[in-house]
């Protein structure tokens, strides 16, 4: 007869463990697909047909007579052991497929399937197989009493496992070191099942360990991050000319020279740059804030060129701020950092607090904070701007029929007099399918319709009539706290395959 305490202990430990793993799973294909509501629908769903799968396979099995049962919780436990720990190599094996066979959304899907789908469907297989352990060795009368104490532990367990791995594990360890944890406490789980005898347990309990720390280092060196917080998987890469590159997730967010913080290689802040430069002359703007710091290019160049007086930045993962000041060579003494939701940072500021630039680069390809992006927050943007400030705000969409940044801009225009619509012209020429829309909205409008770059290269920019836009597009959305459907609105960015950059 087995402890009805280690029953219980079996059935929450697995399910903290299966939701440990789906937070994990969410960061760990965010360096392939990125982070949006689609992954956490496609890891959701996932790990949901996973566990429902399990549960009824494990009902199925618990019906066997004698000690079968048992074994078989064993085995589902050590296996799930192992297939965690082989999501690890598996993701990087498949994810370059599964995107290409596919495409940006069902792509994501069949990534998660593939390689979390069967650790799911075995820690499912635990609750039937230990409530049926348990209700044999029960005396009669006790049946509803040990279900509801079996289904209590499963939820508990699983709000167990989310908190830890939301906000205790992957923010210390990173994503592949939380699996490895993970693996570990699945086989510690499936000895007492599967040995019998203490000499044997313990021993058991040895090569577990050991095995889960030789899995750790290796996980250690697969993991595509340099540095991993519960925000971002962060990687910086040199380049040939002394420059380095920042990626979060998959994304580049920033591109810094160690000794000349003014080039800008990335055209839409190339672009943001120079609109501060027409507006303001070559003093530029005076005061300034930054919702984002990513690699803090914009407020470096700022910075050295005397603009944007103590530029405040509002930054969400300080992992990020120490990563730029340790790789990408900013100095946070030049700058007022507030770690912290871009929009709180805004709210909490003294009432006085005024900015002749206001730039958000908050947003991550696809990913976009829907608070951000609302009439209620621009709100809070214009009560912010001195008189002939300007707001100015990068977003990713289609270059045709771009209905989120057509919805954003007639969104703006109920608060800015002006509201423009910019565009790398190369994009035009090229007839790219998506492309980097800038945003400006201001009392006054821009005094003209095309730029220059001015550092020597053959940059251009070009203004979009917006109200000519919006009508070619049609129907645009009043993007409010109460329903901002961003994700809806760039849905055809993903699903005619334009995702990959």
């Amino acid at each position: 007869m087995i402890a009805p305490w280690l029953l219980g202990l079996a059935v929450a430990g697995a399910s903290a463990c299966s939701m440990a793993l789906e937070i994990a799973a969410g960061r760990m294909i965010a360096p392939y697909v990125g982070m949006s509501l689609y992954s956490w629908t496609a890891v959701i769903a996932v790990v949901l047909a996973g566990l429902t799968l399990g549960h009824w396979i494990g009902g199925r099995m618990a019906d066997a007579p004698g000690e079968t049962p048992r074994r078989v919780l064993g085995g589902a436990l050590a296996f799930a052991a192992i297939f965690s720990l082989a999501t690890i190599p598996l993701l990087q094996m498949v994810s370059g497929a599964a995107v290409a066979t596919g495409g940006p959304v069902w792509g994501t899907v069949l990534i998660v399937a593939l390689v979390f789908g069967l650790p799911s469907l075995l820690a499912g297989t635990v609750a039937p197989l230990a409530t049926v352990l348990a209700l044999r060795g029960a005396s009669e009368g006790n049946e509803g009493r040990i279900l509801g104490r079996m289904f209590a532990l499963g939820a508990g367990g699983a709000i167990l496992g989310t908190l830890c791995g939301g906000l205790l594990l992957i923010p210390m360890l990173g994503s592949f070191l939380t699996v490895t944890v993970i693996a570990g406490l699945y086989g510690l789980f499936a000895v007492p099942f599967i040995f019998a005898g203490r000499k044997a347990v313990l021993v058991a309990i040895g090569g577990v360990a050991l095995v889960t720390t030789g899995a750790g280092w290796t996980a250690q060196a697969l993991s595509p991050c340099d540095r991993e917080s519960g925000t971002f998987c962060m990687r910086v890469d040199p380049l040939p000319d002394g420059s380095r590159v920042l990626a979060l997730d998959h994304l580049v967010h920033g591109v810094n020279h160690p000794d000349d913080p003014t080039r800008l290689v990335s055209p839409y802040i190339a672009l943001i740059d120079r609109l501060a430069e027409v507006r303001y002359g070559a003093d530029g703007p005076l005061q300034a804030f930054f919702l984002g710091g990513g690699a803090y290019t914009l407020p470096r160049a700022w910075g050295a060129k005397g603009w944007g007086g103590a530029r405040l930045i509002a930054e969400v993962d300080p992992a990020v701020t120490a990563l730029a000041a340790d790789r990408l060579w900013l100095d946070p003494a030049k700058h007022d950092i507030r770690h912290g939701d871009g929009r709180v940072v805004l709210s909490e500021l003294p009432p006085q607090a005024r900015f002749d630039a206001i730039v958000a680069d908050a947003f991550a390809d696809v990913s976009v904070p829907p608070h951000l992006v609302t009439d209620e927050f621009h709100a809070q943007i214009v009560s912010r701007l001195s008189p002939d400030g300007f707001y100015v705000i990068n977003i990713v969409d289609r270059l045709r029929q771009p209905r989120f940044a057509t919805s954003l801009a007639h969104t703006l225009s109920q608060r800015f007099a002006s509201v423009e619509m910019w565009l790398d012209a190369s994009t035009l020429r090229q007839g790219e399918t998506r492309t980097t829309w800038v945003v400006v909205a201001s009392a006054r409008p821009t005094k003209t319709d095309r730029l220059r770059a001015t550092d020597g290269t053959d940059r251009e920019w070009t203004r979009v009539p917006t109200d000519r836009m919006i009508a070619a597009v049609g129907a645009p959305m009043l993007l409010t706290d109460d329903h901002a459907p961003v994700a809806r609105l760039l849905g055809a960015l993903l699903t005619d395959g334009a995702l990959a950059e």
